[in-house]
């Protein structure tokens, strides 16, 4: 099998680049804008939104993003911060409105006779592209800048349209299993916070109707702070980009804005950073550790949680810390994890955790981690079983161990469809 003719993408594609809304444009609601950091392979995250009035979003409609749409940053790291790296791409997943800002970048296909769009988006998410974008970039030492030129004179594998059709439905199979699972993981979630609700809040668990309520808790169940659930609490470290003085051991962070993406399975692209040897004995994560997100821009993401289990330690290895705007608590067991994170998780879909978020200076809102630790729980005697809220979040961890090894199975499939190592038709080179 012969490979294919490399064609420059710019025969096939314009690049689109974001407008460059004022400042005095942004709001608190309206239309959410899609900047640079809301790029998170493979989709277009919704997080940490800045918005615009409709009579400003509506002024130019060829910024108005669709489903399915094709994003790419022009502005970001070097290739050594592969999950901020400059050239990443992202797809529209949603159906609401949105517009497009400046330094993203929208991929148009000018022909779908002659290209497919979906093919030259599997093109582009290629680790090998995005390292020879990264290597076109311009700008300083922590900011990396590329150009409509710099993606349009990237060599495309050029197959018939036929053969770049079956590719893309080769790939698109994989994403579409990811995408079930994650909706799998997204009915569990909402399985185990009903489940929580109507135990440990409404009080309506099994046995219920043969149990007193003695000053408001069940009788046999206890009021517990926060502060007395937990062995330990720190806050995380960010480290540095390279080995200097004490900072001699590499390991991933896990920032705040990596919760929900590992929460969704895609849980390999943390940033690697030197540490301390005192840092990595003092603050390394531990299976039932609970990371708690501290400060965000945007004050909905405030006290976002995630819960270490064995799969994500086995991903990450021995050594993995949460980022400093992060604090681990270290809960006094493996029951008290499940109930203190399943609080969490009821807290924050529901008003209740409200009275934790400050507002701060300089857009930072912050999480009054101090009183939280005066928070009360129930918690039921070790009699009563929660084996079911095990159950789940077993099942969801298990969802995120299948989409990491589809996303893997993808990206090497992926390689070797582009280089036509393997044919669409299962052909062997």
């Amino acid at each position: 099998m012969s490979e294919w003719k490399k064609v420059k993408l710019g025969e096939f594609i314009d690049v689109l680049s974001g407008y460059a809304f004022k400042s005095k444009d942004f709001s608190d609601h309206g239309i959410p804008v899609i900047k640079i950091k809301n790029v998170c392979p493979p989709y277009i995250s919704l997080d940490d939104l800045s918005y615009v009035p409709e009579s400003i979003a509506f002024q130019n409609q060829r910024y108005i993003l669709h489903k399915g749409d094709v994003l790419i940053a022009m502005t970001g790291s070097h290739i050594n911060q592969i999950a901020s790296v400059v050239g990443r791409v992202g797809r529209v997943r949603y159906d609401d409105i949105s517009v497009l800002n400046q330094r993203v970048g929208k991929i148009i296909n000018k022909d779908d006779r002659q290209s497919n769009l979906d093919y030259i988006y599997y093109f582009l998410s290629q680790y090998e592209v995005k390292v020879e974008l990264a290597q076109k970039a311009g700008g300083a030492a922590n900011q990396a800048n590329i150009s409509p030129s710099d993606i349009k004179d990237l060599l495309l594998p050029y197959p018939p349209i036929d053969g770049q059709l079956r590719i893309a439905t080769i790939l698109s199979r994989y994403d579409s299993l990811i995408e079930n699972y994650q909706k799998q993981i997204k009915l569990l979630e909402e399985a185990a916070q009903r489940l929580y609700k109507e135990w440990f809040v409404d009080l309506r668990f099994p046995g219920h109707e043969n149990t007193k309520i003695v000053d408001g808790v069940p009788e046999g169940w206890e009021k517990k702070m926060v502060g007395d659930l937990l062995c330990m609490h720190m806050n995380g470290g960010w480290g540095k980009d390279s080995s200097t003085g004490l900072n001699v051991i590499q390991a991933p962070v896990i920032r705040g804005t990596d919760i929900d993406k590992i929460k969704g399975g895609f849980f390999d692209d943390l940033p690697i950073r030197f540490h301390t040897e005192k840092d990595i004995y003092n603050k390394h994560l531990e299976v039932n550790d609970i990371i708690l997100e501290l400060s965000n821009g945007n004050i909905n993401n405030v006290g976002r949680t995630l819960r270490i289990d064995d799969n994500l330690l086995k991903q990450y290895g021995k050594h993995v810390i949460c980022a400093s705007f992060c604090k681990f608590l270290r809960p006094i067991d493996y029951r008290i994890s499940i109930i203190l994170f399943s609080e969490f998780q009821d807290m924050q879909n529901g008003s209740r955790m409200q009275k934790f978020k400050k507002n701060g200076a300089n857009g930072i809102n912050n999480f009054d981690f101090q009183e939280f630790l005066k928070h009360v729980v129930i918690v039921p005697p070790v009699s009563f079983t929660i084996k079911e809220l095990e159950i789940i979040q077993k099942s969801i961890s298990d969802y995120r161990v299948q989409i990491r090894l589809l996303t893997e199975a993808r990206d090497r499939l992926l390689s070797k469809l582009m280089n036509s190592e393997i044919s669409a038709i299962g052909e062997m080179a």
